[in-house]
């Protein structure tokens, strides 16, 4: 019996041994990819954003969404949803589109955009863009739309208002289809639109902006044509709007469609009063290579404007009334 415990212990040696090594030489087990968007109020994560939105039930919510690049889209039917990057810029939608819309199709009392990335986005109609807005107020921040038919496209909502604020919109816009142009940003028949702090450039077709809005404070932004092909207006406001448009620095370069104006008021119908709008501490220049002559303000509306303190280039006429 002595001589048997020493035997049994070299073999029970041996069996750990020979587990442990089968256990070292085990490949590890995959860990589940981490679930990129988290409802911010419940902690919840979803692998589609468009379960993340089904999951709040119209109610009020703040989506989270991981770095990574993503085919996802989502629409939000009801209740106040916000969209937001963990980290600014990282978040990117690529080619994402619901209902032939856009990436993000918003019908919501209130909707917010922070950080996000919308790129590659074309559609049938020509309007394939970063977010429609059907319905709602929206906030938009440090965001990018960029190479595609329009940043953002929206409805009409006569007491909804509309903000963006620092963010950049880079070769939208387009007259490739027959039922007309996309633009860079394109607003509808809304209460209130603010532009604040943006840029846009590199147009590829139609306005850099466009709207319907009634009122309207197009403040501090940059507009830079020097690289645009077949542009059309800087600020097309075609249906009139009063309110500000103050201290954006605008440049026209030699590709437009149509290179007549900088900012053109009413040019479609006088649906919205005009008296008042007052355009001031604008900064507008030709870029290098341009041979026209076009104009700062072209009045449709023939209702008194208040421009004045603007600097424009050599080449720019100030006001024409049409």
């Amino acid at each position: 019996m002595k001589m048997l415990f020493p035997f049994m212990a070299t073999a029970l040696g041996l069996t750990m041994t020979l587990a442990t090594a089968g256990q070292a030489q085990q490949a590890p087990q995959a860990q589940p990819a981490a679930m990129p968007f988290v409802v911010q109020e419940s902690g919840k994560g979803f692998y589609r954003l468009d379960d993340a939105v089904r999951s709040v039930n119209g109610g009020d919510a703040t989506i989270v969404i991981a770095p990574g690049t993503y085919k996802d889209c989502a629409k939000v039917d009801q209740g106040r949803v916000a969209f937001r990057a963990k980290v600014s810029g990282s978040a990117i939608f690529d080619g994402g589109i619901c209902d032939g819309k856009a990436t993000l199709v918003l019908s919501g009392t209130d909707a917010m955009v922070d950080g996000l990335v919308f790129q590659n986005l074309k559609v049938p109609d020509g309007n394939g863009a970063g977010i429609r807005l059907q319905h709602g107020n929206l906030t938009v921040m440090n965001s990018t739309f960029r190479n595609s038919e329009e940043g953002i496209l929206a409805g009409d909502d006569a007491t909804g208002e509309i903000h963006v604020d620092r963010s950049s919109f880079s070769g939208l816009g387009s007259c490739a289809v027959a039922s007309g142009c996309a633009h860079g940003l394109y607003i509808g028949h809304y209460g209130k639109l603010y532009v604040t702090r943006s840029r846009f450039e590199k147009g590829r077709g139609g306005h850099y902006l466009k709207s319907r809005a009634a009122w309207v404070s197009i403040t501090d932004n940059s507009f830079d044509d020097s690289q645009g092909h077949g542009t059309n207006y800087t600020i097309d406001l075609c249906s009139g709007a009063t309110g500000t448009i103050a201290r954006n620095i605008m440049s026209s370069g030699p590709d437009k469609e149509n290179h007549s104006g900088f900012i053109v008021v009413a040019a479609e119908q006088r649906d919205n009063p005009s008296a008042g709008l007052t355009i001031v501490d604008n900064t507008a220049t030709l870029t290098p290579g341009v041979t026209y002559t076009p104009t700062f303000v072209i009045d449709f509306s023939h209702e008194p404007l208040v421009i004045n303190g603007n600097m424009l280039g050599h080449g720019i006429n100030r006001f024409e009334t049409r």
